[in-house]
């Protein structure tokens, strides 16, 4: 299990992969703060820790189910995962 750094997200992009997602996606923050973001309220932290001030903060994602990362990851690197 990989993780990576998003940037540039789109984040209705990314809650609606979120929802296809089959394990758990964490998400860590500069902080050190890991946030399951498989959990509806625990992603509502996690996108209010993302998105500070009407940034983009740094954060890193790392995915249980390596279906889950390669997704997630084209959806990091192309704004969208593969169909």
């Amino acid at each position: 299990m990989a993780k990576f750094e998003i940037h540039d997200l789109d984040v209705a992009a990314f809650v609606k992969e979120l929802n296809n997602c089959k394990g758990e996606v964490i998400m860590t923050t500069p902080e050190g703060d890991s946030i399951n973001l498989q959990s509806a309220f625990c992603r509502v932290i996690g996108i209010m820790k993302i998105v500070e001030g009407g940034k983009l903060s740094k954060a890193t994602i790392e995915c249980k189910d390596p279906e889950d990362e390669s997704r997630m990851f084209k959806l990091n690197l192309y704004g969208h995962a593969a169909e």
